[in-house]
């Protein structure tokens, strides 16, 4: 499984997080997930680098926000791409969280699996 590339699932609302895990794996990813953002920061030290994360924005406990500002001043996991995968609003939104990507709710598989290959390098 080493070979495999992994996706962090950063997701509040348990059905959508399965969701997403289940179409990953089904794609091939390893997936890991976590149901905030602080829970996210435990697993990157504990598990290490993703090849891309996947960030919901409205979440207790630790948004979207408050976790990438912590992830970007981390610097093992500064550089790990963040595609912003939210129901939250505009694209503006990825500018102000400074993600690499971005994908609206619903989700378009299609599109995020364009996306992850893009990040994951497959």
């Amino acid at each position: 499984m080493s070979g495999t590339p992994q996706v962090l699932v950063v997701e509040d609302d348990r059905d959508t997080r399965e969701m997403l895990e289940r179409f990953l794996e089904l794609e091939g990813f390893g997936v890991r997930s976590a149901p905030n953002g602080a829970e996210a920061l435990a697993s990157l030290q504990a598990e290490g680098r993703p090849c891309v994360i996947l960030l919901d924005l409205m979440m207790p406990v630790m948004n979207g926000w408050q976790f990438r500002e912590a992830q970007r001043r981390h610097p093992d996991f500064a550089s790990v791409p963040v595609v912003v995968v939210t129901a939250a609003g505009p694209r503006g939104e990825m500018a102000s969280i400074a993600a690499d990507g971005w994908v609206a709710k619903p989700v378009d598989f299609d599109v995020l699996l364009h996306t992850i290959r893009r990040f994951c390098g497959c």
